[in-house]
């Protein structure tokens, strides 16, 4: 009989309020913030909503700036709100400046809350948290930041960024889980939602319940029975990156990415990034454009025909033909990851017939790319 070698999950000592407070106060400076923070016990989706139902009442003006399919996902909610909703969009192939957010600022003054997405890994870009945020700090509206793929990817400095409602979830950069996640809230966010008639009380997705219940009483009793195991994978998945050092698992995660899209441009065959700038590409994917007249999904199976243990998945939705998505995130943060991801793209491209360079090559383009960030 082989032996059982799973960790042993099961009649774990009760996660008490000291060890859960601990865990948020690790949360929070791993985000740079010295303002509250709610633990709340679902993936991230859980406190996007809750922070848009709390934070935005009937009659209100919302910027949502669009630039992946979460922020598409949060003008629904805005709008169910009973908020008018002003759109400020950009290509998926690159990002939104701080310029176009100033501009719609400008042409509505009424704007009292700004959504916006830092990282969108599902499109591989990202967005200028800082220069965005101190527009809208500017204009006085709240800014929400959805920061679940970039927290630990690339520079998060919530507070000095002026971010109100700052979001996180586990399961990317960090490596963690998904079950769990983070809101961090500011003084002029928590008054804002106090103030709000139509915001959720009696809820899960109540964050005034959890002030009172929980932050209010000194933080010494839970509201309600933890999510003890994700909590504890959450605190080791903090720890983990403060043992290696949050600069060096940010360098990694900009290394994958630089690596992944030299590379890409490396092997030919029509493949390209499809996020056109690197400055605007995001550290934890790479979207990657399919060659004309070929199906990305069908460029997806064919390398992982080749290799199936690899990062590489086809996008959702309407992007699903065009898009290829090379996830090098957590600890596919990785040069082996990464090289072997780019390896079976060319394989499968070659196994549909197109013209591909020779693979050491790319991998040679790749690696240099690699060490231009982390110096070998």
């Amino acid at each position: 009989m082989t032996a059982n070698t799973a960790p042993d999950l099961l009649d774990l000592a009760p996660l008490g309020a000291g060890q859960f407070a601990r865990i948020e106060d690790k949360i929070a400076s791993l985000m740079r913030t010295r303002e509250t923070v709610v633990t709340m016990q679902g993936e991230a989706l859980l406190p996007l909503e809750a922070a848009i139902r709390s934070a935005v009442r009937p009659g209100s003006t919302a910027l949502n700036i669009i630039t992946g399919p979460y922020g598409e996902t949060f003008g629904g909610w805005l709008r169910s709100c009973g908020a008018e909703v002003v759109t400020v969009s950009a290509p998926f192939s690159g990002a939104v400046g701080a310029d176009q957010v100033a501009e719609a600022l400008r042409a509505n003054p009424a704007i009292d809350f700004v959504s916006l997405v830092h990282a969108e890994a599902a499109t591989g870009n990202t967005n200028p948290v800082a220069e965005i945020g101190e527009v809208v700090r500017a204009h006085g509206a709240l800014l929400m930041l959805d920061a679940v793929a970039s927290v630990a990817a690339e520079p998060l400095l919530t507070d000095e960024w002026g971010v109100d409602l700052c979001v996180i979830g586990g399961q990317k950069a960090m490596a963690g889980p998904a079950g769990v996640s983070v809101v961090s809230v500011s003084a002029r966010a928590w008054e804002r939602i106090a103030a709000n008639e139509q915001a959720p009380r009696r809820s899960y997705l109540s964050l005034l319940d959890w002030k009172e219940r929980w932050i209010d009483g000194g933080r010494t009793a839970l509201p309600h029975a933890p999510a003890q195991l994700e909590m504890l994978a959450l605190e080791q998945a903090v720890d983990r990156i403060e043992e290696d050092g949050l600069e060096a698992v940010m360098a990694r995660h900009r290394a994958a990415a630089a690596a992944t899209r030299a590379g890409a441009r490396a092997l030919g065959g029509g493949l390209s990034p499809y996020v056109v700038r690197d400055e605007d590409a995001a550290p934890v994917a790479t979207t990657l454009r399919a060659p004309g007249g070929k199906d990305a999904r069908d460029v997806v199976a064919a390398a992982l025909a080749a290799d199936a243990s690899v990062p590489v998945q086809a996008a959702a939705g309407p992007l699903a033909k065009e898009m290829i998505r090379v996830n090098h995130y957590g600890l596919d943060a990785d040069r082996e990851v990464v090289l072997a991801s780019l390896s079976a793209l060319g394989e499968g491209l070659r196994a549909l017939g197109l013209p591909v360079a020779d693979e050491a090559d790319a991998l040679e383009a790749a690696g240099k790319a690699w060490d231009a960030v982390i110096p070998g």
